[in-house]
């Protein structure tokens, strides 16, 4: 650890930082910060600083909490877009209460405790993900900037130096990129990250949503995560590529089983299938969520699995046979949106249970079928929530998600959604009004 300080102190001060910011997510996923000084910066890797730990209870806010906030030394990094005199840079902060024990409440905290169970089984979990955004000409409307679609060049992508400038920024603070390209809707955009073990993927996504949002105020347009701002267009995933390794072994790899998906694959799958409707409320937890999740937009509607169709909940990437590490699967249902954190924790409590209680897994769902065809002739495809007062309700009742979870989350999480719904049922749409004014 001092081996640790003293790296950072240096590396400041080559960089002329002049003052940190401390990150923390809340329960919702909303990435919170508070500043120090250089000269602070010593006595909070050893110390941590104090702060009013309420901030963590998303838009639920109770009395007063002082807590700590622990930087991870590991995640010090200079935000290239502030100016190179008096430079900042930023660390994540794990929370703790004031006796320094970890704080039930911190998603971080929950994430780590996660990987530590997966971690005792010789598990370790890798995750990359694909984050589907868009660039509006503001943040009043959404106003698009172009009308491209999936992999369009110029002059249909007229964002593509703002999607540029993201990745550049990306880079400058080692965060690897995969690919970057125009998606589907208009004014849409998919970014793509290489994996990494699931906590630093958890830390990317924070990051890389921020400098979205940086990259816009700088060019004076207005970077969006919401999942579906747009009626009639495909709306923004989180599409997760996950793998299981033990040392150098990638667990869900087999050369001699179907698709070259291992037996714990399989099960792993089988995991995710069975419990997705638990933790549903988790990987698309806004209202707005439910309105991606519609037949025809590419966006998965049911508990299937495939090889080669877009509307599975599941994907099986094809793997080549000597490239036995990059065997994964792909998890299509949650939204950038989402508390990265809390979506890595409960899908992999999902899919560890499936390994455990050696799950059997489903026939595939073909690109070629009918999925109504399908689901009425064998009845093992179930329905994906359709609204978030169901998915709340599905989390509520999961012993799996409490688990996982723990009860302070469950309880604050649910109890932002049930505001969050209440605020919803009182609004009067425009769709209401259009509808039924003149009708009732």
């Amino acid at each position: 650890m001092t081996q640790d300080i003293d790296y950072i102190l240096k590396h400041a001060h080559d960089n002329k930082v002049k003052f940190i910011r401390l990150w923390f997510t809340d329960i919702l996923g909303f990435l919170k910060s508070f500043s120090i000084t250089i000269n602070e910066l010593e006595d909070a890797l050893t110390e941590g600083v104090r702060f009013d730990g309420s901030t963590l209870h998303g838009f639920v806010r109770s009395d007063e909490q002082e807590m700590t906030a622990m930087p991870d030394a590991s995640t010090f990094q200079v935000l290239p877009w502030r100016p190179k005199e008096n430079s900042v840079a930023r660390m994540f902060c794990d929370i703790r209460l004031i006796d320094k024990k970890p704080f039930e409440g911190d998603p971080r905290y929950i994430l780590k405790r996660t990987l530590q169970k997966a971690n005792e089984k010789g598990f370790t979990f890798y995750t990359g993900p694909e984050i589907e955004f868009f660039f509006f000409k503001n943040s009043e409307k959404p106003d698009i900037l172009d009308q491209g679609g999936y992999f369009d060049l110029t002059p249909l992508d007229v964002a593509t130096d703002f999607r540029r400038q993201t990745v550049l920024f990306l880079e400058k603070m080692d965060i690897d990129v995969i690919s970057s390209h125009h998606e589907v809707s208009h004014s849409q955009h998919e970014i793509d990250l290489r994996h990494e073990d699931a906590l630093r993927t958890a830390d990317n996504i924070m990051t890389f949503k921020l400098i979205a949002k940086e990259i816009g105020q700088i060019n004076n347009i207005y970077a969006s995560f919401m999942p579906k701002p747009l009626a009639n267009q495909n709306g923004s995933g989180l599409h997760i590529h996950q793998s299981l390794f033990k040392g150098e072994d990638n667990m869900f790899f087999d050369k001699d089983n179907r698709y070259l998906l291992s037996k714990q694959g399989e099960h792993f799958i089988a995991g995710l299938l069975t419990h997705c409707n638990e933790f549903f409320a988790i990987t698309n937890q806004w209202i707005n969520s439910y309105k991606r999740l519609v037949a025809g937009f590419e966006s998965p509607t049911y508990t299937a699995w495939s090889s080669n169709s877009p509307s599975a909940l599941i994907r099986i990437p094809q793997c080549r046979i000597d490239k036995p590490g990059s065997m994964r699967i792909e998890l299509r249902n949650p939204d950038p949106a989402c508390n990265p954190y809390l979506v890595f924790s409960a899908i992999l409590a999902a899919g560890l249970k499936g390994i455990e209680e050696e799950y059997p897994l489903t026939e595939p769902l073909n690109y070629e079928d009918d999925m109504k065809t399908i689901i009425r002739k064998t009845k093992k495809y179930k329905p994906l929530p359709t609204q978030l007062y169901e998915a709340v309700k599905n989390l509520e009742k999961s012993k799996l998600m409490k688990e996982a979870l723990g009860d302070y989350i469950l309880d604050k999480f649910i109890e932002n959604k049930l505001f969050e719904l209440k605020k919803f049922n009182s609004y009067i749409t425009d769709f209401e009004i259009k509808e039924y004014l003149q009708l009732l």
